[in-house]
């Protein structure tokens, strides 16, 4: 009896360590396309605002920009928008944009449409930074700027993003520095904001 739990405890073993490695590489490749096609550059991507205009990013040349995906319906939301829209406030001036890209993929908690979401973001969360249109930011209709951002920085284990309010923090160079998970409060990389707008490029 003990043989055989044994060779059942080995066999439950090995599938538990095939799973791990399994998932690890779903994740690693999740939503993560070819990149032969990406860009050099992420002001060579055009995106759509909320209200479905063409917007180049080399409009943000020379700025510090924070890029988040947003849902409306998150634990994470109110806190977010908060600080989000403190360093908006308090860094504008000084050459911080903060681009919001909604996203319906994780729990099903950005539903509404694009005019629906700007009037959340702008009366209830009371948002100044520019909002885009709704997007995907996993799986095969990734949006090209999600497929540059994570081509650049990976997460933890692996690309994919894990839910809303990932953050891409990038220097004014276009260079994607940093990338914090959404458990990392906006007011928590307030220094390395600062430090990107104190630097030359």
């Amino acid at each position: 009896m003990n043989s055989t739990f044994q060779i059942w405890s080995l066999v439950t073993l090995f599938l538990a360590v095939a799973l791990v490695f399994f998932n690890f590489g779903s994740l690693s490749s999740f939503g993560k396309l070819g990149e032969a096609d990406l860009p050099e550059s992420i002001y060579e991507i055009n995106v759509k605002d909320i209200k479905g205009n063409d917007v180049s990013l080399s409009a943000y040349k020379g700025k510090v920009l924070l890029i988040v995906n947003v849902a409306s319906n998150c634990g994470f939301t109110h806190s977010n928008y908060k600080e989000m829209n403190a360093l908006y406030e308090k860094y504008r001036d000084k050459g911080l944009e903060i681009l919001a890209f909604p996203c319906n993929q994780f729990a099903s908690q950005e539903p509404g449409s694009n005019e629906e979401i700007e009037e959340t973001v702008c009366s209830r969360f009371k948002a100044e930074f520019p909002i885009f249109e709704k997007i995907n930011v996993n799986g095969k209709d990734t949006t090209l700027l999600y497929r540059y951002l994570k081509s650049q920085k990976s997460g933890f284990l692996g690309s994919g993003i894990k839910w809303n309010f990932t953050k891409f923090l990038l220097g004014k160079s276009g260079a994607v520095v940093g990338r914090y998970s959404p458990y990392t409060s906006p007011l928590k990389i307030e220094s390395d904001i600062q430090k990107l707008l104190e630097a030359s490029y």
